[in-house]
């Protein structure tokens, strides 16, 4: 079996669930058929997040034209030192780049602001820290551009998508003095139980991918089974993290019911039960 080979349909759910964070942009095929497989198996709704300025306008056009699409746009993490000091490794899909300092980065967050203004765009995300691909030159950007994003969601009234990666303390450090918004959602949730009792007590809602099903992944499960009911939310992160047994293989919207199925194992529900919960949930964080 290739690598490169799309995983094949599962078993669809009985009930419809949304897949809470997706990037459609970087998967093959049209969005037409992505979410075509996505309604075969029941995942009714995809959230599409933006990681730069370009992909961020790709996701509210996507999702103008596209009901069952909602977006979320942002500056990733680790854009933000892009954008400031340059990317002369050409280490993103938008290649190499020269330094554009604190002006450009602000101007990049005048056009993130502009389009969380729009009624399609659900949230404001994926924003957050990153420790493990930006090193110390780089915390100062990331960090002034995370704090950027929690005041554009909140002046719009928009749900705050987090990407935190070997960034616990301070991700929550700064969500608590900057004060967060009503909503917040923790992506590729990768913290432990006590972390996801944090989250919980602040209101935060845990989103839950594909390595949740990974051997090494008990950390994850133990957070799962402990986090609010009414706090868990499902996604692929597709193309990455694809659920085992396919790990390694493409990703997409359409491989929920796998990751959804070992989600309900570990809480010890039945699918029906996770699926209506999960998308209840979504459609909570998301205003949809």
């Amino acid at each position: 079996m290739s690598r490169t080979e799309a995983p094949p349909l599962p078993e669809p759910l009985r009930v419809p669930v949304a897949d809470s964070h997706t990037h459609l942009d970087m998967q093959d095929g049209t969005v037409e058929e992505g979410l075509a497989r996505a309604a075969a198996v029941n995942v009714t709704t995809v959230v599409q997040v933006g990681c730069d300025v370009k992909g961020s306008h790709w996701a509210a056009e996507t999702a103008a034209a596209h009901p069952s699409v909602h977006a979320s746009v942002a500056l990733h993490p680790n854009e933000a030192p892009r954008i400031v000091h340059g990317d002369p490794e050409g280490s993103s899909r938008q290649g190499a780049r020269e330094p554009g300092g604190r002006a450009a980065l602000d101007e990049a967050l005048a056009e993130i602001d502009a389009l969380a203004a729009l009624g399609h765009v659900r949230a404001v995300g994926e924003t957050g820290l990153d420790h493990f691909r930006t090193g110390p030159e780089g915390m100062t950007a990331q960090e002034e551009s995370f704090r950027a994003h929690i005041e554009i969601a909140k002046r719009h009234g928009k749900a705050l998508v987090i990407h935190d990666r070997d960034a616990h303390a301070d991700v929550l450090r700064i969500l608590a003095d900057a004060g967060a918004p009503e909503r917040t959602v923790f992506h590729c949730y990768s913290g432990d139980a006590e972390m996801a009792r944090i989250c919980a007590a602040a209101g935060y809602f845990m989103s839950f991918a594909g390595n949740v099903t990974f051997k090494n992944a008990q950390p994850l499960r133990d957070a799962l089974s402990v986090a609010p009911a009414e706090l868990v939310l499902v996604e692929t992160d597709a193309p990455f993290l694809t659920p085992v047994p396919y790990r390694g293989r493409p990703n997409a919207p359409y491989l929920i019911p796998v990751t959804l199925r070992a989600m309900a194992e570990v809480r010890g529900v039945d699918e029906d039960t996770m699926a209506a919960a999960v998308y209840d949930n979504t459609a909570r964080a998301f205003d949809f």
